[in-house]
């Protein structure tokens, strides 16, 4: 027993002498020494800058909501999925774009033949307006069938692929995207006509 300890005993100060010889290094560290908190806390305070009264608070508000809605119409612009508003994020929507965008509708001819029909009962001829009021209803019930069909079958197709998701709006979203002209949708087309999903 006394043997072995006065052999770590003699080999402890050869150790601790060859410890000292190298010098340490420190690995890691941040670089400068640790704030004290009454520092920290003032540095935090001055950062937080609340508003005096409450016109400055409105004003404030109003940059805010500002900037936000400056961010969420890029992201229309770019298609930023990031950065959406919360009405067009998320993976159903992103399906319901995909899938209109991905079949050509009788609702992208409605607007230019409701014009052209309109142009055509300014004529000051009896036959002209009965034919302007006979396209419109052929242009509208069209319009309807086609919206009836892209329905169905978008309600189809989301249960199919989202089982777990809701969709509650997703198929008028679809449907409003689908009377809108190709080149006017935000945000915009990913995918073109015949195109696969």
């Amino acid at each position: 027993m006394f043997r072995r300890r006065s052999q770590v005993a003699a080999e402890a100060p050869q150790q601790t002498l060859d410890q000292t010889e190298q010098p340490r290094t420190k690995v890691n560290g941040k670089g400068r020494p640790t704030p004290k908190r009454r520092e920290a806390e003032r540095k935090r305070r001055q950062r937080i800058k609340a508003p005096k009264n409450r016109r400055e608070a409105v004003r404030l508000a109003r940059e805010r909501a500002r900037a936000e809605r400056a961010r969420m119409r890029q992201a229309l612009l770019k298609g930023d999925e990031r950065h959406l508003p919360p009405r067009d994020a998320g993976p159903v929507r992103k399906f319901v774009r995909d899938y209109i965008d991905s079949r050509r509708s009788a609702g992208e001819l409605f607007l230019p033949g409701a014009i052209a029909v309109f142009a055509l009962s300014l004529v000051p001829n009896l036959w002209a307006r009965m034919i302007s009021y006979w396209l419109y209803i052929a242009l509208m019930l069209l319009v309807v069938t086609d919206s009836l069909i892209i329905g169905f079958g978008l309600r189809r197709q989301l249960r199919k692929r989202f089982p777990d998701e809701p969709h509650r709006g997703a198929i008028p979203y679809g449907l409003v995207r689908s009377l809108q002209i190709r080149k006017l949708r935000l945000p915009p087309p990913r995918v073109k006509p015949g195109d696969a999903i």
